[in-house]
């Protein structure tokens, strides 16, 4: 039998020196008697697996809103990609992939209901805005429950990269470092590959230069991008790119801004508007009716208060629970 200990003794074994170890975690913020079975970064990921927040991504919108087709990426298949990126890198440097993938599974739990969208207008209308990486660490530590108490009770290792996955502060672990970038990798690609698909660009409208740097495929981009972060991050205490490969990346991140994420056929002005209708007027009627929030929210806003408990209702929602809850309270039905 190969259980927790054999494990945590085979980490010291097999991975690098800068690798986070399991038996050396900061710890949970409740303590916890130990898994015979799994390490404490291998409980993390579980626990996000098997919540109801990591569910509910397989129907929040990626970038195109309620896309029909079955192909395009949704925040779920996202949270996938991102994970099995930042593995490959983990893998690659020694460095302990179990932490990565807690990381990586669990870095948009926060994130709102018809994307980024979603985000921006939450952020307008919240006192003290909204960012999805300090909603996602709210996820983790309060809003979902877990045998009786607040929260998962995650290491201080999975809880520090799925705040410091976005922003200016770097991620403690490598790990962690690995997934912010792998964050990045992961979006700017797939949505190439989702915005051809859907016909908003061409391969020939893309920056040439970029992808005689980076690769001409979707494929060929993201085995470069892995291969050169290994190969620039080995024996360093941070994870990078190599320079060229970073202002590529870059300036083909820019590229989509102004060709995908900011075009009006991909964001029609009518839509975002709906959507802000949607995600105000849901806001303005809980905050006036917190009694007709769910259970688990009125137990928040009986500690939190009830603006932050709307909040967190709002965020959670998937895009098509949004828009049928929309249409229940605000859409007149005909007579029967």
């Amino acid at each position: 039998m190969i259980g927790r200990i054999e494990q945590e003794k085979r980490e010291y074994e097999i991975l690098s020196p800068r690798a986070c170890k399991s038996a050396e975690s900061r710890g949970r913020q409740r303590a916890e008697e130990k898994c015979d079975m799994r390490t404490e970064f291998q409980r993390d990921r579980d626990r996000i697996i098997h919540s109801k927040p990591f569910r509910r991504l397989m129907h929040k919108t990626q970038v195109f809103l309620a896309p029909e087709g079955d192909h395009f990426r949704t925040r779920l298949t996202h949270t996938i990609e991102v994970s099995q990126i930042a593995r490959t890198i983990a893998r690659g440097l020694g460095l302990n992939e179990d932490l990565t993938e807690a990381i990586a599974l669990g870095h948009d739990l926060g994130h709102t209901p018809f994307g980024h969208n979603g985000e921006v207008i939450l952020d307008s209308i919240h006192p003290g805005g909204f960012k999805h990486n300090i909603q996602s660490l709210r996820v983790v530590d309060v809003i979902e429950k877990r045998k009786g108490h607040r929260g998962m009770n995650l290491t201080e290792e999975v809880r520090d990269g799925i705040r410091n996955h976005t922003g200016s502060v770097t991620p403690f672990t490598l790990e962690g470092q690995i997934v912010k970038i792998s964050d990045r990798i992961a979006y700017i690609n797939h949505d190439i590959d989702d915005a051809l698909r859907s016909g908003v660009i061409t391969v020939d409208d893309l920056p040439q230069d970029c992808l005689e740097v980076l690769g001409k495929s979707h494929g060929q981009r993201i085995d470069f991008l892995v291969k050169n972060m290994i190969e620039n991050s080995e024996n360093s205490e941070l994870i990078t790119l190599s320079t060229d490969a970073k202002e590529a990346m870059d300036k083909l991140r820019k590229a989509m801004f102004e060709m995908v994420y900011h075009n009006p056929q991909v964001k029609k002005a009518s839509d975002l508007s709906k959507v802000e209708n949607i995600i105000t007027s849901l806001y303005d009627y809980f905050l006036a009716h917190p009694e007709k929030l769910p259970d688990d929210a009125r137990e928040l806003a009986d500690e939190f208060g009830v603006r932050e408990a709307v909040k967190d209702h709002i965020a959670g929602m998937t895009d098509r629970y949004a828009i049928n809850l929309y249409d229940e309270l605000f859409i007149p039905k005909g007579w029967k």
